[in-house]
């Protein structure tokens, strides 16, 4: 049984097996390149929304810059200091 197995190996694949066998694969890889560019496209698109809408929000809603106070170990009041961070007030 073997012996026939490896003849029929050795005879090559039936005839029909492999035609069109490259024009399966060629539209397969075609339409793999046509999904990988829509996602492109998609990606391009919502980080242009994103970034966009990000924009937009930081102009119509954003508070002004105010500069913060300066920390320094030798200021009256530091922001960290135990006795401003366990004031009651």
């Amino acid at each position: 049984m073997m012996d026939d197995l490896l003849k029929q190996l050795g005879r090559g694949p039936p005839s029909g097996l492999l035609e069109g066998f490259d024009d399966r694969v060629m539209a397969t890889l075609a339409v793999r390149q046509r999904e990988v560019s829509g996602a492109q496209r998609f990606m391009a698109l919502a980080a242009m929304v994103s970034l966009g809408g990000g924009a937009f929000v930081g102009m119509t809603m954003g508070e002004p810059a105010q500069a913060a106070r300066p920390l320094s170990p030798f200021a009256p009041m530091t922001a960290l200091a135990p006795s401003v961070l366990l004031d009651p007030r």
